[in-house]
């Protein structure tokens, strides 16, 4: 039997790619690779990948609106909605919403949640430092300056912004 007669093994068009080639399976093959040990280090204290960002967003940039913590924190701004009342019950974060503005909601992030991220922030810089260490740091810049490239490509809509945009 010949490899392209058996049942899923059709033909595929040229325009694909092997899947070990796959720009959006490399990705995700990456990301858990990187998220897997911060996985590790997050089951110790409860809080999952997604409460982390959220927190770290917090940490850096102090309290901000509901959208712009979804847009930092890579989330969707209904996920964060359904996050923020557990967050506020476990203490990690506080919510206020300004008087001039009763439709908006702020969140900060507490001393409970501050003194979580510190908590792990050893073990988060010993993580980076040993994928640092292995893939080397000039590599490391470099994919970090192509992975922002990268998202700057506007690809539904098929334009990107060429104004920071390099090619190497």
């Amino acid at each position: 039997m010949k490899t392209r007669d058996k049942p899923g093994m059709s033909d595929a068009p040229p325009s694909f790619r092997l899947m070990r080639r796959s720009l959006p399976i490399a990705l995700l093959r990456a990301r858990e690779t990187v998220m897997g040990p911060l996985r590790d280090m997050l089951s110790t204290s409860g809080v999952n990948e997604q409460k982390w960002r959220v927190l770290r967003v917090l940490q850096e940039r102090g309290p901000l609106e509901l959208s712009q913590v979804a847009a930092e924190a890579c989330l969707l701004l209904s996920s964060l909605t359904r996050m923020v009342g557990p967050m506020v019950d476990e203490g990690l974060i506080s919510r206020t919403t300004p008087p001039e503005d009763r439709r908006k909601a702020i969140v900060a992030i507490t001393p409970v949640g501050l003194q979580l991220v510190q908590a792990h922030a050893g073990q988060s810089a010993a993580i980076l430092g040993q994928i640092e260490a292995e893939f080397g740091h000039e590599r490391l810049e470099q994919l970090l300056d192509l992975l922002e490239d990268l998202q700057k490509l506007d690809l539904r809509n098929g334009s990107a912004d060429t104004g920071t945009k390099t090619k190497r």
